[in-house]
């Protein structure tokens, strides 16, 4: 019996042997490939904003006259001219015309004459083609006076200033 337990034994260890050797080698289980999740189309980025583009005051220049005179002289017309072009690029602007003299005559003489003086500014863009009800018209005759005493300085006070009023 003993040869027997010992084959029997032999046996057992040749099959466990070749149980073993016949495993399929272990390969490593490796993650399933990531799939990207598809994103939504991210939205157009919105258009770039359009500039607002306003009337800035220093583009309408002012305009100046001779001394006790509301007539406008030809270097005056070319800034009109130039001031009317830029009310037509914008043409929902309103704009006041401010008479001005300088401080000699008096009171009521300079109110008038400034007066006169906006109104011929206002005339000549209206003849320009500017709607009238955009343009209004004030005399501050020589409340606005630099209160100087020579002609260069007095020429500065006999103007017209064109003040915006709204966009």
């Amino acid at each position: 019996m003993r040869k027997t337990s010992v084959l029997l034994v032999g046996l057992l260890v040749l099959l466990l042997f070749s149980f073993c050797a016949k495993k399929p080698p272990v390969v490593e289980e490796q993650p399933p490939p990531k799939v990207e999740e598809e994103k939504p189309p991210s939205p157009p980025p919105p258009p770039p904003e359009e500039e607002v583009k306003v009337l800035k005051q220093e583009d309408l220049q002012p305009i100046y006259f001779d001394f006790d005179k509301y007539d406008l002289r030809q270097g005056d017309r070319e800034i009109l001219n130039r001031n009317a072009q830029m009310l037509r690029e914008f043409p929902t602007v309103k704009i006041r015309i401010e008479g001005n003299c300088d401080e000699r005559g008096t009171v009521e003489y300079n109110l008038a004459l400034g007066e006169k003086r906006a109104r011929a500014a206002k005339d000549y863009l209206v003849n320009l083609g500017i709607d009238p009800d955009r343009i209004s018209i004030i005399t501050y005759g020589k409340e606005k006076a630099s209160h100087c005493y020579n002609e260069e300085c007095w020429q500065k006070d006999r103007r017209d200033d064109f003040v915006i009023v709204s966009q």
